[in-house]
C-alpha cells in the first residue's frame, strides 16, 4: 500500500514541517546576510567581546578558536573551547557581535551548570545511538514478519525518540543562550540601543531553525507510532 501508515494528517504535517524547516533556515540565512553589513559602533570584533564577557563572568579556562566554515560557530563543553567562524571571529558587525555573544552563553551555562545543557550533555551519546539504530531497526522489522517484527519496530521508534528528545531538550538551551547574549550585550554596552534590535532578529532567527527541527522530529516520531500501531492492530 502505497504510502503505509500514512494518513493525510501526518502527510499534511510533514509537508508542513519541511516547509517550515525551509523558511527558517531562508530567514537566518537572509537575516544574518543584511546586519552582517552593519558594524557596531565600537569597532569591536566578535573574538573581542566573547573574550570581554568571559572576563566579567569570571571564566578563564576558556579557549576561543577561529573555525573554517560559515555560521560554524559553536561550543564545545568537552574541551572548553568556543570556536567561531572567520566572519564571527574577525566581524565588527551586529550579526557577528550577536553570534558571538550567544556562543559565549554556552559558555557560561556551562560553568553555572545549567540543567538544560547538563541533561543535553548527557543526552548526546544516547541520542547519537538512537540516530544510528532507529531505522535499521525499523526496516529490518518492516521487511520480517513474525513475532519479533513489531519489536524490533518499538525498539527503533524508541531509539528515534532518544534523538528526539534531544532536539526538544535543545530548545530551552538555546533560548536561554540567546536571553543571556542580550542581555550581556546591552547591560556590558557592547550596542547601543538601536543597534540590539538588530542583534535580537539574528539571535530569533537562528533560534527558529532549532523550532523547526524539533517540529519535524516530533512529527516523524508520531508518524512512526502511527506505522506500529497500524501493524499492531492488524
Amino acid at each position: 500500500m502505497f504510502f503505509y501508515g500514512y494518513d493525510m494528517k501526518s502527510f499534511l504535517l510533514m509537508i508542513l514541517a519541511v516547509i517550515f524547516a525551509g523558511m527558517a533556515q531562508a530567514k537566518v540565512s537572509s537575516t544574518y546576510s543584511k546586519y552582517s553589513r552593519v558594524p557596531n559602533r565600537r569597532g569591536l570584533t566578535g573574538e573581542q567581546v566573547a573574550a570581554q564577557m568571559l572576563m566579567q563572568a569570571g571564566i578563564h579556562d576558556v579557549r576561543i578558536e577561529r573555525v573554517a566554515g560559515h555560521l560554524t560557530d559553536h561550543y564545545d563543553p568537552r574541551t572548553k573551547t568556543l570556536r567561531l567562524s572567520s566572519g564571527v571571529y574577525d566581524g565588527r558587525s551586529v550579526a557577528a557581535l550577536g553570534i558571538a555573544a550567544h556562543e559565549t552563553g554556552h559558555a557560561i551555562q556551562h560553568d553555572t551548570g545549567y540543567v538544560f545543557l547538563v541533561l543535553r550533555s548527557t543526552l548526546v551519546p544516547l541520542s547519537n545511538l538512537g540516530s544510528k539504530l532507529a531505522w535499521p531497526l525499523i526496516i529490518i522489522g518492516l521487511l520480517f514478519g513474525g513475532a519479533s517484527s513489531n519489536t524490533l519496530i518499538m525498539l527503533g521508534i524508541l531509539f528515534y525518540a532518544l534523538a528526539v528528545l534531544f532536539t526538544v531538550v535543545t530548545l530551552p538551551v538555546e533560548f536561554n543562550a540567546s536571553s543571556r547574549a542580550l542581555n550581556m550585550l546591552e547591560d556590558q554596552y557592547f550596542l547601543d540601543a538601536d543597534e540590539m534590535g538588530g542583534a535580537r532578529k539574528v539571535l530569533s532567527a537562528a533560534a527558529m531553525t532549532y523550532v523547526a527541527a524539533a517540529f519535524a522530529a516530533i512529527v516523524e516520531l508520531l508518524r512512526l507510532i502511527a506505522i506500529f500501531g497500524n501493524r499492531r492492530d492488524d
